[in-house]
């Protein structure tokens, strides 16, 4: 029997992976909802920002799978998009009787940590920024609907244009690497998360619900950012400086102080009966997977420095 799956934010980071893992399905038929749809069967017009382009978007879909989500920029670009934008969704496919709703969020609907072996139920919902705010309401839309909320914390990866490369900025700005950091970070590889969300999409385990998503063992950030440093950039050389001294020197930059509030506390979710209960294996962890990106984000960065 053909499962048909409807994606959204197909032409984003996560979105992009999800699609073209649930096209390895051979059971599964896929389309991809996009702004500027061309012509074919696999295209569904809609726009998120625009409730009306959506009606009819989500006829003869089982499986709804929404990767898409406005980060950053105007705070009523992000309502529009992640609440508005998604309650329209949302109430579109409850009318074309789908199945099942999957919604890829973040946990950063948490705010800030620090978090240290954190299930789903175990941390307020209290996001700090517009973009979270605004996918927290997205989150009980698709709540709201009976639908299946995932949470991963910080995604890397080859195509990744947030985590990885706000770490090198963030080095360059304080011109040092961080000493004396005994936090630890829950991260996944983008491959292995597209995995996990189509397979939540349709295995009949899951229909409801919230969940982390992330490589059970949390990465220490001494060893994230000697990562970074050994394989992808060194932009401070070997000058190092403690926590205090960092926060310090990034208190006149909101942006810097926002990187370094995240990275220096725990942010360590918890949910090993996901990747149990799915069978779907959670990957060899950081080391390896960030060894295998490094390339790209070498190649990635080095473009976007060149003169």
């Amino acid at each position: 029997m053909t499962t048909h799956l409807l994606v959204t934010g197909a032409s984003g980071f996560v979105g992009s992976r999800v699609a073209a893992e649930a096209r390895r399905r051979p059971d599964v038929r896929v389309r991809l909802l996009s702004r500027q749809a061309p012509p074919g069967p696999e295209y569904v017009h809609g726009d998120l920002a625009v409730p009306p382009s959506l009606r009819g978007a989500c006829a003869g879909t089982d499986v709804l799978v929404h990767c898409a989500s406005r980060v950053g920029g105007a705070a009523g670009t992000a309502a529009a998009v992640n609440d508005h934008g998604t309650r329209a969704l949302v109430e579109e496919a409850v009318h074309a009787g789908v199945r099942r709703i999957v919604y890829v969020s973040t946990a950063a609907v948490h705010g800030r940590g620090p978090f240290r072996r954190v299930g789903p139920a175990q941390a307020p919902i209290a996001p700090v920024s517009p973009t979270s705010r605004t996918r927290a309401a997205a989150e009980r839309h698709v709540r709201d609907a009976g639908g299946l909320v995932l949470r991963p914390h910080l995604v890397y990866g080859e195509g990744d244009r947030w985590v990885i490369p706000g770490l090198v900025w963030l080095m360059d700005e304080l011109s040092a690497t961080l000493t004396g950091c005994d936090a630890l970070q829950s991260m996944i590889d983008v491959g292995t998360l597209a995995r996990a969300v189509v397979a939540a999409a349709l295995s009949p385990r899951y229909t409801a619900g919230v969940h982390h998503v992330n490589h059970p063992e949390p990465v220490p950030v001494t060893d994230l950012l000697g990562a970074v440093c050994a394989e992808v950039a060194r932009p401070c050389g070997d000058a190092r400086m403690d926590v205090p001294t960092a926060l310090e020197r990034a208190a006149g930059s909101p942006r810097a102080l926002h990187h370094l509030e995240m990275l220096t506390v725990d942010h360590w979710f918890t949910d090993d009966t996901f990747w149990k209960d799915l069978d779907c294996p959670p990957g060899e962890g950081f080391a390896a997977g960030f060894a295998r990106a490094a390339p790209w984000y070498r190649s990635y960065l080095r473009d976007r420095t060149a003169p």
